[in-house]
């Protein structure tokens, strides 16, 4: 049996207690060291540019998503082509939106107006036509036409301001395509 005097297994016990205490201090402290470099790499926006990212990304998901609902749920040919374009235009607009936005900046991925889709969610045919029409095509195409039309006139970050002028020609043939749709189906146009 081999004999330790107690100093020297104290030491020992003392030792690993201390290379166990440094190791669980290191795991617990690249959590907060991760957390402050992200909010070193949070970007701080003018006003105008956060609010273009937030309303102009909510007017692009509630156009995709709604044109996908009219899609599935349309019986006219017109409807569901119009439909079949702006889920495909919108989807790339909010592609490139989220690319153009700076490192930091919190861009919302999927966030829809849901009482504009719960609006037309359960509607087929004639009237699901009538209501993507005058409430997504026509009225909702209009607010995001203007929160891409605010960021140009007042954004102040050039990366959000390109992709504006970019996709504003984009959401312009829509929104007259809509206009068009609207009056070959005797509604009423904006």
């Amino acid at each position: 049996m081999i004999r330790l005097p107690i100093a020297s297994i104290v030491c020992a016990s003392t030792t690993s207690l201390l290379l166990f205490a440094s190791a669980v201090n290191a795991q617990t402290a690249q959590p907060a060291q991760a957390t402050q470099a992200q909010a070193a790499d949070t970007v701080r926006l003018h006003e105008a540019d956060q609010s273009f990212v937030n309303d102009g990304t909510q007017g692009v998901a509630t156009q995709r998503d709604a044109a996908r609902i009219a899609t599935s749920r349309s019986t006219d040919r017109d409807v569901k082509a119009f439909a079949e374009k702006a889920a495909a235009d919108n989807l790339s607009i909010a592609n490139a939106l989220r690319a153009a936005s700076p490192r930091g900046v919190d861009v919302p991925h999927n966030n829809p107006d849901t009482a504009t889709l719960d609006s037309i969610k359960n509607l087929r045919g004639a009237d699901c036509d009538k209501a993507y029409i005058e409430q997504v095509a026509l009225s909702g195409q209009q607010k995001t036409l203007s929160a891409f039309q605010a960021e140009i006139a007042s954004g102040r970050n050039a990366q959000l301001k390109d992709a504006a002028q970019k996709a504003l020609p984009t959401i312009q043939a829509q929104y007259a395509a809509a206009q068009e749709l609207a009056k070959r189906k005797h509604l009423a146009t904006q």
